[in-house]
């Protein structure tokens, strides 16, 4: 094998490993592990040393916890409370439009989106979120080493595995365009996250709050255009791979087919992840495709556990993606549009 399957069958022995472990396991938001396993496995890295591995866990954790920390000001003075939740939020993405690391700020945005729009309902739900949300990241990293433990980069043939842990660096963005890119994705994420604070319902949309919030990360140091057709692609990824995966489950409800088609998504959407020895040009739509499959089809299992109507809950939650896809999409053209001085840029 080449460096680039061995790190497809990686991806999808450890996102469906993580994803049987967490619903056997079956505690609260047990499907956030898979999600995280599979995030970090997407990327051409080695695995994670220990300091690594802490890191991931501390910042998730310290951003739900800052997230904790804006609500007495989102409820006794929301103007203030406001302003700094857009301070937050516009800071997590500008860390990645400026070369940061694309997995740090993916969890702060992830973490202050949720613990907001929860603790607007409920500060001991956020609590609860907190903890469970914690104890998902743990484990999700566990499963990203036992993944590179059971499949590693060795296993590749000796010509090319020798680069596969140093990918070539990314050049340095340009800081005006890194500020611009933060400030488009915080316009696509805010209002969302906004109307969630408002909504009385928000702990039930967890999973469309890690769309959203994962959007604007997506939408980071990319063109109008290939940022638009991007969001666009990867929600039809997932959602076509959530809804083949449901129509499946129905017919054969077992935990072992439901990771067994977790492990298939990676099989079929990770040669376009990874090619050679780096990334393929559309890596980021198809991983985050993989993403939104996960986080579409996983609460829906959940709900069916539950002896909710889980059925009805899929389509429901589906169309919100959808929606939330095209305010996106919608977002990205209107604000480059009034970009002075700026062109579209195609794909």
């Amino acid at each position: 094998m080449d460096i680039a399957q061995v790190r497809i069958l990686r991806l999808a022995f450890g996102t469906g490993s993580s994803m049987w472990f967490s619903q056997a396991v079956g505690w609260d938001m047990s499907f956030i592990a898979p999600v995280i396993t599979m995030f970090i496995l997407a990327l051409p890295f080695p695995a994670p040393k220990l300091k690594s591995g802490i890191s991931f866990v501390a910042v998730f954790t310290l951003s739900l916890y800052a997230g904790l920390l804006l609500l007495p000001m989102l409820l006794n003075q929301p103007m203030a409370g406001v302003l700094l939740l857009i301070l937050a939020l516009y800071w997590s993405f500008y860390y990645t439009a400026k070369g940061g690391s694309a997995v740090l700020g993916t969890f702060v945005t992830v973490g202050i989106g949720l613990s907001t729009a929860v603790g607007s309902v409920s500060v001991d739900a956020t609590l609860m979120l907190i903890s469970g949300m914690s104890m998902n990241v743990l484990i999700g990293v566990i499963f990203v080493w036992i993944a590179h433990a059971a499949i590693s980069d060795s296993m590749a043939r000796v010509d090319e595995s020798q680069p596969a842990g140093k990918p070539p660096e990314k050049p340095q963005p340009d800081l005006a365009e890194a500020r611009w890119s933060a400030f488009r994705s915080l316009l696509i994420v805010f209002p969302v996250a906004l109307w969630f604070m408002l909504s009385s319902a928000s702990t039930a949309y967890v999973p469309v709050i890690i769309k959203v919030a994962s959007m604007g990360q997506q939408a980071t140091n990319e063109g109008a255009r290939l940022a638009g057709r991007s969001l666009i692609v990867s929600t039809l990824i997932g959602g076509a791979g959530a809804i083949i995966g449901w129509q499946v489950l129905r017919v054969v409800p077992t935990l072992s087919m439901y990771a067994l088609l977790i492990a298939l998504g990676a099989l079929i959407m990770g040669p376009r992840i990874f090619q050679g020895r780096a990334m393929h040009p559309q890596a980021g739509t198809w991983s985050y495709g993989y993403l939104t499959m996960i986080v579409i089809l996983a609460p829906a299992v959940m709900d069916s556990t539950g002896g909710t109507s889980a059925n009805v809950a899929f389509w429901s939650r589906l169309l919100m993606f959808g929606l939330a896809t095209l305010y996106g999409v919608v977002a990205v053209y209107v604000v480059d549009a009034f970009r002075p001085g700026a062109r579209l840029v195609s794909a």
